[in-house]
């Protein structure tokens, strides 16, 4: 008995962290593009542009989302900024649902673990979703409710000192704090996000500029860290929780909860179940994916599975952070909305996905306890590359952080010192963090000159 359970347990082991290693160089590649595409595509003030209800701003909080974290509750903060500022509740929370469900990183990995057909009802019951909320949200607001939430929540905020990153837009923390030289104070998440800022504020050049300097690199490793550290547990445990539940969970009990057979009520039941089952899972972000293939060897249906995996939402954890934020009736109305949307949605892609034929065959290929995970093939070679870039990243964002001196290089804003490369223009000095930042200054000296060399006083770390 002993020794069957310890062998089950090693199974376990086996498949989840197969699971991981062959998604880690899709989570690392994804996560690295999110990094880029967040430091470098300018975005509007997202509150301002999401401000009305309609299709407009729709639109754009469907693009920004897909443009932001993966992570569910990074989501939920960020959209709570955008709530407080004034935006619209059917935009925030198209928001949350688009960089959750529509981002580079969980298509990666579904498209791997899952296949081509999940990875295609993600993006289009992506876009349906935030559709099939809309609708609903504008039958069903309370308006008077949400407005008030709003001033009551800002209220709060103010009373308890709580102010925002003006980098990331996640809650500042008072020992990351500094004045401006107009006399404001500013709170930031990390250490990261205030020199990022302060990076910024000294530099001159543009993305191109920035790209070729380690000052640039440094912004991409900050985020690509900050992204990690929002999801890496929720990432693990789903992918540990998934090789248990293949192992242990008998199909007795996925045939109880999921009604097995044909038509439009098992097709509904399965969706509406796949959706109950995220809720209670505890696995949000990215950690579904592998939960999902669980799911989905287990024998549930296509629409139970794609259900399942929008529905990071809703789980426990993040409905409790719904009701520190909103209060029970926001949290109550949120979740019925998400709820129905989400059921519905992967009810109806089966639906369409089966009129087109192109719904997956369970019985093709390997089950997960069949499957060879750590072999010398493309896998292998990609995640090398991955973890390379990922050393990189994290080399220069601690070079950002332990760079010397008090000048700022005026073309990407990294700390430096008068030890490095410099050039003198109109009888002022500057400093650069490299030779090409020197060069880029040199070609056009009048762009990133500023009178004077920035000196960082008043502004250690």
């Amino acid at each position: 008995m002993v020794a069957t359970m310890t062998d089950g347990i090693l199974e376990a082991l086996r498949i989840g962290v197969g699971f991981l290693w062959t998604a880690a160089w899709a989570i690392i590649m994804g996560l690295t593009v999110t990094s880029l595409v967040q430091v470098y595509v300018s975005k509007e003030r997202m509150a301002q542009v999401l401000g009305d209800g309609d299709l407009n701003g729709l639109t754009k909080a469907t693009v920004f989302g897909a443009a932001s974290s993966g992570c569910s509750f990074g989501a939920v903060a960020i959209g709570k900024g955008l709530f407080k500022k004034g935006a619209h509740a059917v935009n925030f929370l198209a928001f949350m649902f688009a960089s959750t469900n529509l981002i580079v990183e969980l298509g990666l990995m579904i498209l791997i673990l899952l296949g081509w057909e999940f990875l295609l009802a993600e993006l289009l019951g992506g876009l349906i979703l935030i559709v099939v909320m809309a609708v609903i949200v504008h039958l069903t607001l309370p308006e008077n409710l949400f407005d008030e939430v709003r001033a009551t929540l800002n209220e709060r905020d103010q009373e308890a000192g709580i102010t925002e990153d003006p980098t990331c837009g996640m809650e500042g923390k008072d020992e990351y704090t500094l004045t401006t030289d107009g006399g404001e104070t500013l709170e930031f998440c990390s250490e990261g996000c205030m020199e990022t800022y302060l990076q910024e504020a000294s530099s001159r050049g543009g993305w191109r500029e920035e790209l070729r300097s380690w000052g640039g690199w440094y912004k991409v490793g900050n985020q690509f860290r900050k992204e990690w550290s929002m999801i890496w547990k929720d990432v693990i445990a789903g992918f540990l929780i998934s090789g248990f539940v293949i192992v242990f969970v008998p199909q007795w009990v996925w045939n109880t909860l999921f009604i097995q057979g044909d038509g439009l009520l098992v097709t509904a039941e399965n969706a509406i179940m796949g959706v109950a089952i995220a809720v209670i899972s505890f696995v949000g972000s990215m950690g579904n994916v592998p939960f999902a293939v669980a799911l989905w060897g287990g024998g549930i249906s296509f629409a139970g599975v794609i259900a399942f995996v929008y529905a990071d939402l809703i789980t426990i954890p993040v409905l409790n952070v719904y009701r520190k934020y909103y209060g029970w009736k926001i949290m109550l109305y949120i979740l019925g909305v998400f709820f129905v949307t989400m059921a519905f949605t992967g009810f109806l892609m089966e639906l369409l996905f089966d009129a087109f034929g192109i719904v997956p065959d369970l019985a093709g290929g390997e089950t997960a306890t069949e499957q060879t995970y750590f072999e010398l093939n493309y896998t292998f070679y990609l995640n090398l590359i991955a973890f390379a870039l990922s050393g990189f990243l994290l080399y220069v964002y601690k070079k950002g952080l332990g760079a010397p001196g008090q000048y700022r290089d005026p073309v990407c804003g990294m700390r430096t010192d008068d030890g490095g490369p410099s050039a003198t223009h109109d009888g002022e000095t500057y400093y650069f963090c490299s030779q090409t930042c020197k060069e880029t200054f040199e070609e056009d000296p009048d762009e990133f000159a500023t009178g004077h060399p920035m000196v960082m006083e008043g502004h250690d770390h």
